[in-house]
């Protein structure tokens, strides 16, 4: 196990009341959390999203990412749902840091798109790591999944990690112009699933 869960609370939200989980990684000390809503303890899979942090998206409102309407879908669907986990990844752009998102975002101004841009740093195109999510789970006591995502790879991740993904759900969210290319590049160049 690479994390521990250090402590939980309420936390009053738009959709409703969640209950968040505070881990830590025994390694670095770098934070994660989960945020639960309703009661996980029933036998069936558990409507789930494993959101990477992306605070330009997920708190300015970015229009370049699709990040914070995604973030948000997920929290009314499982609000919606009446039982569900967000778990909040804490790999800002795709694992590069905030300050090599700015500095990619800058190389997309002039041209490249996000992978290229990645490659252009010296990165890979996606340095994520999705097995911490599964320890989550494990911690949660969740074994079985209905996963929302677009991305193949952190189905495929989590699956090796020991966890069970029965259903894959779409999150599909609205382009806009400013989007467009990120979600084009994802799709062609990621395989991220975004049309139904």
């Amino acid at each position: 196990m690479q994390l521990i869960k250090v402590e939980k609370a309420i936390l009053p939200t738009r959709w409703g009341d969640f209950i968040i989980f505070g881990f830590e990684e025994k390694k670095n000390g770098k934070n994660h959390i989960a945020l639960v809503y309703g009661d996980i303890k029933i036998n069936q899979p558990i409507l789930s999203r494993v959101h990477s942090e992306c605070l330009t998206g997920d708190a300015f409102f970015s229009l370049r990412c699709d990040c914070g309407d995604q973030l948000k879908m997920a929290m009314q669907k499982i609000a919606d749902e009446g039982i569900g986990i967000l778990i909040y990844h804490r790999q800002e752009g795709r694992n590069i840091g905030l300050l090599n998102k700015i500095k990619a975002y800058s190389l997309q101004d002039h041209g490249l798109d996000t992978v290229e841009a990645n490659l252009k740093l010296g990165f890979s195109a996606d340095d994520r790591d999705f097995s911490l999510c599964a320890d989550i789970f494990n911690i949660l006591h969740v074994k079985k999944i209905r996963l929302l995502t677009n991305n193949p790879y952190k189905v495929d991740m989590l699956i090796s990690a020991g966890i069970d993904i029965v259903e894959r759900i779409p999150l599909i969210t609205k382009k806009n112009k400013k989007n467009n290319c990120y979600l084009k590049t994802k799709a062609e160049k990621m395989g991220h699933l975004l049309f139904k």
